[in-house]
């Protein structure tokens, strides 16, 4: 909405549990800011774009894609014949971001960093970066045992960022729940221009930091 992106790849865009991205949507049905690009894939090709990427090859394959109308309107899903058994499968170039950035709950004073919860593609992501910001809960002297978590160690990020309320309005596990309300109320505010560029005036572009961004919120709400 605020005119910053040329063009997105990602495997899904939508609002959850409520409904649409209208920003994402004006952008690019009317170009509103500006055009969008789009380059779409499935969650597994996405994974496996990640994959490849921190491995430094330079595409994944996977059997997927079959019966969809995704490899007709994006060039970048292409075929590749398996050496061994012949089989067709389907290939995604790999994603190498310049940057990546991650939301944690905590760092040691190390550099460490411990994410838990529902973590997706979050290690392949950061593998694949040429450089990792993450932010996190809190710092700690010594990370929790790392059970059913994942541990990303200093020598992988570039700069650690202590960012309390950084998931808002998504939810931190162990810190606080996704704000429903807020996903709700967004909605309302997306859908017009003028009603979201005084929203990003006020809010975001209005604040110092993202300590004053979620006061403004608290304020609002008040």
């Amino acid at each position: 909405g605020m005119g910053c992106a040329r063009k997105l790849t990602f495997s899904w865009g939508g609002n959850p549990g409520v409904g649409s991205l209208h920003r994402l949507r004006d952008a690019v049905e009317h170009q509103w800011p500006r055009a969008l690009e789009l380059d779409e894939h499935s969650h597994a090709g996405m994974a496996v774009a990640y994959c490849a990427g921190a491995a430094r090859l330079p595409f994944g394959v996977l059997r997927g894609y079959q019966g969809t109308d995704l490899p007709a309107h994006n060039p970048r899903i292409g075929t590749v014949a398996c050496p061994f058994t012949g089989e067709i499968l389907a290939a995604v170039p790999a994603i190498n971001p310049d940057v990546t950035f991650l939301h944690a709950q905590c760092a040691d004073r190390q550099g460490n960093v411990v994410l838990h919860g529902i973590v997706g593609a979050a290690r392949e992501a950061a593998l694949a970066a040429r450089t990792l910001v993450v932010t996190v809960e809190e710092t700690v002297e010594a990370l929790p045992p790392a059970m059913n978590a994942l541990l990303l160690p200093h020598w992988v990020i570039g700069a650690v960022v202590h960012c309390p309320g950084g998931a808002y309005p998504s939810y931190a596990q162990g810190h606080y729940e996704r704000d429903n309300a807020f996903h709700q109320r967004w909605d309302a505010i997306a859908r017009d221009r003028e009603t979201f560029q005084a929203w990003m005036d006020l809010h975001v572009l209005g604040s110092a930091d993202n300590r004053a961004f979620l006061g403004s919120l608290l304020v609002e709400a008040a």
